[in-house]
């Protein structure tokens, strides 16, 4: 009789123990198209934003001055572009370095390719996503110019930039939104650049109206908005391009970039309407001025909150910020006696400084499962996150830009003559004018 299950038993018997089967390889990233399109948009609707900020500026300027706003902008898109591709968004986002700092890894983009990279672009090429990042670095910069505008000199203007976007802006968007980042481990939640954008500018712009001083005949003999409707344009540009700043942060075509536009919409329509209910109110008239100023600052404290907070809370944001806001630009500044020209820091320094607190009231995560829910959700241990990271951006933007002002003063000089400073910057700086008068 033979057993031929014999031999195969043996085998079985005598065989080594066989290994664990290895886990399957993870699949390959890949790009998604509908994510793709959404990102490079919403990317090139940032883009805008700079160029609506230009018009939103310019027009509240006197009209010697329009030109030299459009090209301090203007100016900002081109060197802080280059600066991010050659080392910024390596420092920003490059493997970290002790939670405070990218490394230069990515130096001239390299390892900086067209496939998605897990960490940021899951379903985006890597260069969607620093593109995207470039148009934030672009206007950060480009908001400080409100406070200190008719009185910079543009070479000093070119330096600041330079140097702020490599000493500030870089290192804040590391804490925040880079793997490895401190503020990020804390578990801060800023969707679209509240503390790495509007406290961070709003907190330059502060300290270089502390730097720089007052205008000439500040206040008694400054002129009202030589051209609103031009103001009104830039509003309607930034509110247009505010879509990609926050839906875009998203950074997929989905429900929570849905959402993100959404409360952004309502926020700044709220913001707006208050804005001008406040200034029938006090003034007696409801102003143009008073429902675009309202309306950015809406957009201002939505950001960090655009990706976690539902349409109930963004209202009630909209309301809240026109109210602190109003506050700080009406009372604050006339009491102190700062000249924050065009209130880059009553609007954009303590507009972000309430968006962000007020994420940690009314986020949920009904809307995105991803954060955190708030104070008002049962988590008020969020607000006090929210808080901490607010503090950190205040103290470090405006230690360091101070500083940073302080040296470039010393150096270089920071203000044009008092006799440039009454001709116009237009021509003095540029040699140009932003309007032709025929005789």
């Amino acid at each position: 009789m033979t057993f031929s299950w014999l031999p195969t038993l043996a085998l079985a018997d005598t065989a080594p123990v066989a290994a664990a089967a290895a886990p399957a390889a993870p699949a390959p990233l890949k790009v998604d198209t509908g994510d793709t399109a959404w990102v490079l948009t919403s990317a090139a609707l940032v883009l805008l934003m700079t160029p609506g900020l230009a018009f939103f500026y310019g027009g509240l300027v006197r009209r010697k001055n329009v030109l030299s706003i459009l090209m301090q902008c203007m100016m900002a898109i081109g060197i802080v572009s280059i600066q991010w591709a050659i080392f910024g968004y390596s420092l920003a986002f490059g493997p970290d370095k002790g939670g405070l700092i990218g490394d230069l890894s990515w130096f001239m983009l390299k390892g900086v390719g067209l496939e998605p990279f897990a960490d940021y672009s899951a379903t985006i090429p890597h260069q969607a996503f620093m593109i995207f990042q470039a148009m934030f670095a672009v206007i950060t910069p480009a908001l400080i110019l409100g406070a200190f505008a008719e009185r910079m000199k543009f070479s000093a203007f070119c330096i600041f930039i330079l140097l702020w976007a490599t000493l500030v802006y870089d290192p804040v968007c590391h804490w925040v939104w880079a793997v490895g980042g401190f503020v990020r481990k804390w578990g801060a939640l800023d969707f679209a650049g509240g503390t790495v954008v509007h406290i961070n500018a709003g907190m330059a712009a502060l300290a270089s109206a502390l730097v720089l001083g007052k205008r000439k005949g500040y206040p008694n003999k400054m002129s009202p908005p030589h051209n609103l409707p031009f103001a009104v344009l830039g509003a309607g540009l930034l509110w247009f391009g505010w879509f990609g700043f926050n839906g875009g942060s998203a950074l997929g075509a989905n429900g929570l970039a849905t959402s993100a536009f959404v409360v952004t919409h309502m926020a700044a329509a709220m913001a707006g309407v208050t804005w001008v209910l406040l200034d029938l109110i006090v003034n007696g008239h409801m102003t143009m001025l008073g429902f675009i100023t309202g309306a950015v600052a809406g957009l201002v404290a939505i950001t960090p909150a655009s990706g976690f907070v539902d349409p109930t809370g963004a209202i009630l944001i909209g309301i809240t910020v026109s109210l602190i806001c109003y506050a700080a630009v009406a009372f604050l500044k006339p009491k102190f006696g700062y000249d924050d020209s065009l209130d880059a820091f009553g609007v954009h320094g303590i507009g972000g400084m309430w968006g962000a607190i007020a994420t940690g009231l009314w986020a949920t995560k009904s809307v995105n499962s991803a954060g955190a829910d708030g104070f008002f959700y049962g988590n008020p241990a969020q607000l006090m996150i929210q808080i901490k990271a607010t503090l950190v951006t205040v103290v470090y933007s405006f230690v360091v830009s101070f500083i940073l002002l302080k040296v470039l003063d010393m150096v270089m000089g920071l203000r044009v003559e008092e006799s440039e400073e009454r001709i116009g910057l237009d021509l003095t700086q540029h040699s140009e004018a932003g309007y032709t008068t025929l005789d």
